[in-house]
């Protein structure tokens, strides 16, 4: 599967276009998450353990996306946009969503 922010494959023409596909995760901050990322905000440095649940969350996302596309029988995905939205009464969650065009090429 051919996953890219692009309108096309460069040197592979779309054949023919499916629709749009889309992959949507909602991940849930823990308090102990949150207690060392306060932490590291304070002290500074990157906050490793947010790090690995925002990377995680995008791999399932597209993961999703890019499954919808072959279940239209695509064979790629053009024009993928990423987006990231903190959601919750107290922004206590972060949802991770993806779109994008299938495609066969």
């Amino acid at each position: 599967m051919i996953v890219t922010t692009t309108p096309a494959v460069e040197g592979r023409p779309v054949q023919h276009y499916l629709g749009i596909v889309t992959g949507e995760v909602i991940v849930g901050a823990n308090i102990f998450r949150d207690l060392f990322a306060s932490i590291t905000d304070i002290v500074g440095g990157r906050s490793g353990k947010y790090e690995q649940v925002l990377q995680r969350a995008r791999k399932e996302a597209l993961a999703e996306m890019e499954a919808e596309a072959v279940k239209l029988g695509g064979n790629a995905v053009v024009g993928v946009d990423l987006d990231y939205e903190v959601i919750g009464q107290s922004g206590s969650m972060l949802m991770v969503s993806c779109s994008g065009t299938a495609v066969v090429v």
